[in-house]
């Protein structure tokens, strides 16, 4: 398979995607606080325009990843980039709330680019180059953020927010561009089905669980809601695993899961995730929190974002270090060597907050961390599933780094509510380097190299008889 534009374009076209998808979801935040005036509603209103895009991503990330293996990726990711693309739009022009939620969930599925363009990395590039890709595409998270942050302050300050929801835009149109002339054709595998009971059932008790993880804080933990959403989630939960044991053409070979490379990163998603998150809460809030206090520093949002730019660059930079180093020492040990900075970062800044510039050293630990580590999981589970089950196998990753993700956010919330003062800081900031610290032994527990190569990945028809339990 050879692109037509040449292999060197396909990282610009998975940073175009990947870049406006993350600033979609990453834009809506500084502005909350203008969308609930603008669209005349209330804050809970305003941050469904961050949850609906959440729940329809982490919903739309596998399902969308299985497509792709099943009709290949070219025709799948045309589809999500235009579908994304109108829904950004819409979201935009939006002159009430449940149009722009609409316009929201649509940019969601926006976030199949990730499996989609793993699978393409695979398909594209030989065995040898394939860890560099993969790592390079990895670090856009990073850069994703960092962009985000930085443009949000002058947007708003000058021309309005809404003209923050258009910058995605113009990174979508031309990514559709690119994705059409770049992306060669693949021809559909025989006999291919989709699973769509298993990805109702599947997309229903996420959806359940996603909400109630989402609103936990506002609802209370113990609330009827939370608990009737959660008794909902278990149940569907359970059917779906039933259906997907006895389905022919299952969403998700729930035997291939637990591959012992899979299962390990997949876990190791999960914390990198609630890493990456608590710090995006922490320390912006430490920063911002008048300076009265004793232990805040009074400053702007504008500050707040330049004290995530560093971290963003060193886990850009990480990631695309990974590759290089998966292929002198396996991304075995890149895990390993991301958990400790992580951790370490964390750490550091337990004990030392007092100065913006521990700050910065504890962030940069974290961020560079975190860029070896995502990219690591990434790889380890290219590495460890068949050719024809990447974009599903990776997008269960992403969604696992997704939910990750929420948990660090509420978590985090929830330490420093209970722990008044300076003390719910330190303790966030501690629960995070133990969090990273669990990591390690889970590096350990992945196969090693030898048994993990890409060499002779089966065809379709063999995967399921070839794929390991280990």
């Amino acid at each position: 398979m050879t692109a037509r534009g040449g292999r060197g374009l396909v990282p610009l076209l998975a940073f175009l995607g990947m870049m406006a998808y993350s600033l979609s979801m990453a834009v809506v935040t500084p502005a909350l606080a203008l969308i609930q005036q603008g669209l005349h509603t209330t804050a809970a209103g305003a941050a469904w325009a961050i949850t609906a895009m959440t729940l329809s991503a982490a919903v739309a990330t596998p399902v969308v990843g299985r497509l792709g293996d099943l009709y290949g990726p070219r025709r799948v990711l045309l589809a999500v980039l235009a579908i994304a693309t109108v829904g950004m739009v819409i979201a935009a022009a939006a002159g009430s709330l449940p149009l722009m939620l609409v316009g929201r969930m649509l940019s969601g599925i926006g976030g199949g680019v990730f499996p989609l363009a793993y699978t393409i990395i695979r398909d594209v590039y030989p065995p040898a180059r394939t860890a560099s890709a993969v790592g390079l595409m990895s670090s856009m998270l990073g850069l994703g953020g960092a962009v985000s942050w930085c443009l949000a302050g002058p947007i708003i300050d000058l021309l309005g927010w809404r003209w923050l929801l258009w910058v995605p835009v113009a990174g979508l149109v031309p990514g559709v561009l690119l994705a059409w002339w770049i992306v060669p054709a693949s021809p559909p595998r025989e006999a291919a089905k989709v699973d769509w009971w298993g990805a109702a059932l599947f997309g229903g008790w996420l959806v359940a669980a996603l909400t109630a993880l989402t609103e936990g804080m506002d609802w209370g933990w113990t609330s009827p809601g939370v608990l009737g959403l959660l008794g909902l989630a278990a149940l569907l939960a359970l059917v779906w695993l039933r259906v997907e044991a006895r389905v022919a053409e299952p969403l998700v070979d729930l035997r291939l899961m637990r591959v012992r490379g899979v299962w390990t990163a997949n876990a190791a998603s999960l914390l990198s995730g609630y890493a990456l998150m608590a710090g995006g809460l922490l320390f912006p809030l430490l920063v911002q929190l008048p300076a009265s206090t004793g232990y805040g520093f009074g400053g702007t949002a504008t500050q707040a974002a330049l004290l995530q730019l560093p971290a963003s660059i060193g886990m850009t930079a990480a990631g695309m270090t990974a590759g290089l180093l998966d292929r002198r020492i396996g991304s075995r040990l890149v895990l390993l060597g991301g958990a400790v900075l992580t951790a370490a970062g964390y750490a550091f800044v337990v004990v030392e907050h007092a100065a913006m510039w521990q700050l910065y050293v504890g962030g940069l630990g974290r961020g560079i961390g975190l860029g070896f580590a995502y990219a690591a999981v990434a790889n380890l589970v290219v590495a460890a599933v068949p050719a024809g089950e990447t974009g599903v196998a990776t997008g269960i990753n992403t969604l696992i780094r997704t939910v990750g993700a929420s948990l660090g956010t509420q978590v985090s919330a929830v330490i420093v509510a209970g722990l008044p003062g300076e003390r719910g800081f330190s303790a966030g900031f501690a629960v995070s380097s133990a969090v990273m610290v669990a990591v390690l032994p889970l590096a350990l527990l992945v196969p090693p190299r030898a048994r993990r190569s890409g060499k002779g990945a089966p065809c379709r028809g063999e995967e399921r008889s070839a794929a390991p339990v280990t």
